[in-house]
C-alpha cells in the first residue's frame, strides 16, 4: 500500500492512481488510445452524473415541503426577466420573415401565402428555438453561475451538512419555474412574431390584410401548435438541466480549473452545450413528430 508522507499514513488516491504516461509505462504508439481511452472514461462518468442530477432533480419536485416562495422567485427571474429580449426578438424575427417572405413569395405569384408562411415557421420551429436559446443566454447562465458560486464557497455542502436536501431546497423550483415559463414564453414570442409580420409585410409591403389572416388560419392546426408545444417543453428541460447541472458539477468537470476562473468557462460551457443540445434535438423532435 503506498502511504501520503503528509497525510499520517492515510493512503493518497493520487499517489495511487499514477499516470503510466509519466512513467514511461506506455510505449509512444499507444499513447494516444490512452488518452482517448481516458477521455471517453471521463465523458462516460459526466453523462452517468448528469442523468443522475435530473432524475434527483425532477425527484426533488415531489418532496415536501415545497418551497413555493422560490418557485415566485425564480417564475419573475426566468419568465418575467425575459420577456423584454423575447418581445424585441420576436417582433425583428416576425418583421424579418414578413420582408423576405413578401419578397420571395411575389416573385411566385403567391403573395396571398405570406400569413401561412410566417405562421408556419414561428410556431413550429423560430418561436420555440429563440426563445430557448435566448432564455439560455439570459437565464441559464446565471442560474450555472449562481449555482457553481455556491458550490465553491461549499455552501452546497453546508446544507448536506445540516440534513437539507440541495436539490429540493436550490434545484428543483429552478426545474419547475424554467418548465412553466418557456412555453408562455413560446406562447408570446408565436404572438408578437406573427404581429411582427403583419407589420412588415402588409403595412410595409402592401400585402392584402384579408389574406394574410385566412391563409394563417386555415394552415394552423392544433397539430402544428402542439408540435411546438412540445418543443418548448423538451428545450427548457433541456436548459435548465445544462445550465443547474454544469453549475452543480463545476469541480469535476476537466480543464475548468479553480474559484472563479471555473465558474466563467463552466457558465460559458453552459450556455454553448444548452444552445447546441436544443439545435440537435430540434431536429430528433420534428422528425419524429412531423
Amino acid at each position: 500500500m503506498v502511504h501520503c508522507p503528509n497525510c499520517g499514513g492515510i493512503p493518497s488516491s493520487r499517489t495511487q492512481r499514477q499516470n503510466p504516461l509519466q512513467n514511461n509505462t506506455i510505449s509512444t504508439w499507444a499513447a494516444p488510445f490512452y488518452h482517448l481511452g481516458d477521455h471517453c472514461l471521463a465523458l462516460l462518468a459526466d453523462l452517468g452524473s448528469m442523468g443522475l442530477f435530473l432524475v434527483s432533480a425532477l425527484a426533488g419536485l415531489f418532496r415536501r415541503p415545497f418551497r413555493g416562495r422560490e418557485l415566485v422567485r425564480q417564475l419573475r427571474f426566468i419568465g418575467a426577466g425575459s420577456i423584454a429580449v423575447i418581445f424585441f426578438t420576436a417582433l425583428s424575427s416576425g418583421m424579418v420573415l414578413g420582408l423576405q417572405g413578401s419578397y420571395t413569395l411575389n416573385k411566385f405569384g403567391a403573395e396571398g401565402m405570406l400569413g401561412s408562411a410566417v405562421s408556419l415557421t414561428l410556431i413550429m420551429e423560430l418561436g420555440p428555438i429563440l426563445t430557448a436559446l435566448m432564455v439560455a443566454g439570459r437565464a441559464g447562465s446565471a442560474i450555472c453561475a449562481e449555482i457553481g458560486i455556491m458550490r465553491i464557497s461549499e455552501q452546497i455542502d453546508a446544507l448536506e451538512c445540516m440534513a437539507v436536501d440541495p436539490f429540493r431546497y436550490l434545484i428543483s423550483p429552478k426545474f419547475l419555474a424554467a418548465i412553466i415559463s418557456v412555453p408562455l414564453l413560446t406562447a408570446m414570442f408565436d404572438v408578437v412574431g406573427i404581429w411582427g409580420g403583419y407589420l412588415a409585410g402588409v403595412q410595409l409591403m402592401g400585402a392584402n390584410s384579408g389574406s394574410y389572416f385566412s391563409s394563417m388560419s386555415q394552415s394552423i392546426t392544433n397539430h402544428e401548435i402542439r408540435i411546438g408545444l412540445i418543443k418548448s417543453f423538451v428545450f427548457a428541460l433541456l436548459v435548465i438541466w445544462i445550465s443547474a447541472g454544469r453549475g452543480y458539477f463545476v469541480y469535476r468537470i476537466r480543464g475548468a480549473g479553480f474559484g472563479a476562473e471555473s465558474v466563467s468557462k463552466v457558465t460559458t460551457q453552459a450556455v454553448v452545450l444548452s444552445s447546441i443540445a436544443v439545435l440537435i434535438f430540434d431536429y430528433l423532435l420534428t422528425a419524429v413528430l412531423l
